[in-house]
């Protein structure tokens, strides 16, 4: 991704491991406490609210119930019963795809007001 930092030793953006991310709660007591910091005032919310969001919002964008189900590491529906047992694919592009423009997205809100009003760029 442009913009962001390389961490050596690190082959992943968060976490403190060489794994995937881990330490959950600790990572958003301490979200929470930078966030007071700033002197930002936000509605209580929680780590699930991400992924609710994330599963909404790529709805809203097209993508399909089950690419957006395999991002999220979820089964049900489309991948549980028969199909779960015959259907191994990944869908390795079509989620790149999908969090590529996820990304493109988050990365849009930073350059938008803190008053929440759109900005004419």
């Amino acid at each position: 991704m442009r913009g962001i930092p390389r961490r050596e030793g690190h082959d992943f953006v968060f976490g403190e491991g060489r794994g995937g991310f881990s330490g959950w709660p600790k990572s958003k007591t301490r979200l929470d406490a930078r966030i007071a910091k700033a002197g930002a005032v936000m509605r209580p919310w929680r780590l699930h609210d991400l992924r609710r969001t994330t599963a909404t919002r790529l709805a809203e964008r097209g993508i399909l119930p089950h690419v957006i189900e395999a991002i999220l590491n979820h089964v049900s529906g489309h991948k549980a019963g028969v199909a779960g047992i015959y259907n191994c694919a990944t869908y390795a592009k079509e989620k790149r795809e999908a969090l590529k423009g996820w990304a493109d997205y988050i990365l849009e809100l930073k350059d938008e007001p803190a008053d929440g009003t759109m900005s004419t760029s």
